[in-house]
């Protein structure tokens, strides 16, 4: 039993430290002081993954809607990892954050 719990976490791990990294971006570029359009976003998005490592997602897969003043920024997808034989861990992340437009 323990032995099945530290595979969840050995194989799980990588997927929830990938997650924590996408949030901090997004939440990092929430704090800023404003963007001028989505492409703006996309740009420093993609520009924080590559110095992240992140290769789950890309900035093409960020949704970007104005919300009044701001722009809301979400990060929905799917993380799928092999456990063992035929059996699969399917964990769904979403974030979203709202960021200040010009």
């Amino acid at each position: 039993l323990i032995g099945f719990f530290v595979l969840l976490i050995l194989r799980m791990g990588p997927s929830y430290m990938e997650y924590y990294k996408i949030s901090s971006t997004l939440e990092s570029m929430a704090s800023e002081s404003g963007f001028g359009s989505p492409q703006e976003i996309r740009r420093m998005a993609e520009n924080r993954f590559d110095i992240s490592y992140v290769t789950t997602i890309t900035h093409k897969d960020l949704k970007i809607k104005p919300y009044g003043q701001k722009y809301q920024v979400s990060a929905k997808y799917e993380s799928r990892v092999h456990l063992f034989g035929n059996v699969y861990a399917v964990m769904a992340f979403d974030k979203q954050v709202k960021v200040k437009r010009v």
